[in-house]
Parts: C-alpha cells; sequence; structure tokens
C-alpha cells in the first residue's frame, strides 16, 4: 500500500446554511470536472444538485445493478461497497477487504447500528471504466480530498413489489462523514423515493424536496445537513419497481469508523479529533 503516515485534523465547516448569492463571482469551470455553480454551491450554501449526463455512460453502469448481491445485514436491499484512497499521483486505489461502520449516533437503525458490516466489494471491470475512475476524481476534487484519505463507494437500492423502506430505518440522518453524495443510477416504475434535505433531524426545516432523475446527484457537507429519502412503491401495481443509487463520502467524524479503518488501513490520512 502506498500511503504515508500522516495525521489530518478535523477540518469542519461551521456556517449556518444560507442560499448561494447570486452575485458572487462564478467559479471558472474549465478544466473542472463539474461545471462552476456547483464548486459555488458547496461553499456558500453546503450543498448541491446537479447531473453527470456528460461525465459518466449511465447506460454503461446498469448493467452492474443486475450482478447486485443482497445485503447481507437488511434482506431487502442489494448492494456492493468499497474503499478507494488518491496515489500521490491523483489516481484512486482500491482497497480490498476493509469494511464500513456507523456508530448509532450516525445510524438509528438495529441492523446497522454499531455494528463492523463487510459487503461484496464492487466488481473489477466496474472499477476499471475510466468513466468511474473519473467520476471518482472528480468527487474528490470537488472536496479537495488528499491523497491517503479513505474514500467510500457503494452501490445499493430496492426492487421489489410492496412499498419499502430504502434506508431500512434510518430516517432523517448523517452518515458520519464531512462530505458526502448521493447519485440516482436508475429508477424504473417508482412511485416515492423522494430526497429530503434539511437543517434538522424533526425535517421540519426542510431545504429541498426532490424525485431526483437517473444522472441526478446530491452533493451534501453532511456535518451541516441531514438527508433521508421517502418510501418506494411500484407506480404501476402489477410491475416490480427498481431504484438505485450510488454513495460516496469521505473524512469521517464517526470515530467507531475511524478505528475501523485505521485497523485495516494503517496509513490512512483520518479525520482525527
Amino acid at each position: 500500500m502506498e500511503l504515508s503516515l500522516t495525521h489530518n485534523p478535523a477540518r469542519g465547516v461551521t456556517q449556518p446554511y444560507s442560499a448561494p448569492q447570486s452575485g458572487h463571482p462564478a467559479i471558472p469551470s474549465e478544466g473542472r470536472y463539474w461545471e462552476g455553480r456547483v464548486y459555488e454551491e458547496v461553499s456558500t450554501g453546503n450543498w448541491s444538485r446537479t447531473d453527470v449526463h456528460n461525465r459518466i455512460d449511465l447506460q454503461g453502469w446498469l448493467p452492474y445493478l443486475q450482478q447486485l448481491p443482497r445485503d447481507p445485514y437488511v434482506d431487502s436491499r442489494w448492494k456492493r461497497m468499497s474503499w478507494f484512497y488518491l496515489n500521490q499521483a491523483g489516481e484512486p486505489v482500491v482497497v480490498p477487504d476493509c469494511p464500513m461502520a456507523q456508530a448509532g449516533a450516525f445510524n438509528d437503525a438495529d441492523t446497522m447500528a454499531d455494528k463492523v458490516r463487510h459487503y461484496a466489494p464492487l466488481e473489477e471491470a466496474f472499477i476499471q471504466r475510466t468513466d468511474v475512475s473519473g467520476f471518482i476524481k472528480g468527487w474528490a476534487g470537488l472536496w479537495d480530498i488528499q491523497p491517503g484519505e479513505p474514500i467510500l463507494m457503494q452501490i445499493n437500492g430496492v426492487r421489489g413489489n410492496a412499498l419499502t423502506d430504502p434506508l431500512q430505518g434510518q430516517g432523517i440522518h448523517k452518515d458520519g462523514s464531512q462530505f458526502l453524495s448521493v447519485l440516482v443510477i436508475n429508477r424504473e416504475n417508482v412511485s416515492g423515493g423522494t430526497s429530503l434535505l434539511s437543517l434538522d433531524k424533526q425535517g421540519e426545516q426542510a431545504i429541498i424536496s426532490a424525485d431526483l432523475a437517473p444522472g441526478e446527484i446530491l452533493h451534501i457537507r453532511d456535518d451541516q445537513i441531514y438527508h433521508s429519502v421517502s418510501g418506494v412503491k411500484p407506480l404501476d401495481a402489477s410491475q416490480p419497481f427498481e431504484r438505485f443509487i450510488i454513495i460516496i463520502n469521505c473524512r469521517f467524524n464517526d470515530q467507531f469508523q475511524n478505528r475501523i479503518l485505521r485497523e485495516y488501513i494503517p496509513g490512512a490520512v483520518l479525520n482525527e479529533c
């Protein structure tokens, strides 16, 4: 492994949410993965909604959904995940066999909280795609992720014929990181699945409530903003539904997760208080 032993102090963002100011100078888009307004919005407002149709071959990603195994902790969900870090050349390097972990402070679901969870890794053919590595690098660039910082990338989702909670009891929550993005990959025969961003865990200070289309992505400062998604059921009850997403996040505030990362990636650059 190419990591150097480095300590990374917490670099939290403490400003409250405020709508992006229209008179603020735009950040140039030239040479950047995202359009300029996205960098501006996450900087001034802590979140942004955009799409990646011009950056990834979304249709090329869909076949990998058919290979997803069931989540071993939540029977009604399908999931794969892998950890990455950027090497000194800025290229993503996969970390094999590293689990994820969320403390109960960040996950209200009994099936997942305070557990070290092992999942099947993202498929090698998927990881090797140039648009996948480009997406990881572009995402890391948005948040100024440094070499050696662990990045978690998941594909997960639900399918079926009856009302299903995609969050499996998590409700309105934070993931225990500083930076988080949710990309919808597909949404077939779906009623519901409405994404919510809120300033509070009760959802009373809602920022946005929207049904994201395939290819749309929400970027969130996870330590500042809560998120959730509503239940999913078939639009046409005679046919099954599917809704699958990519979740990618980094710089963890959850010290339970950081302890596991330190165990499995001794040289990782962690957000340790």
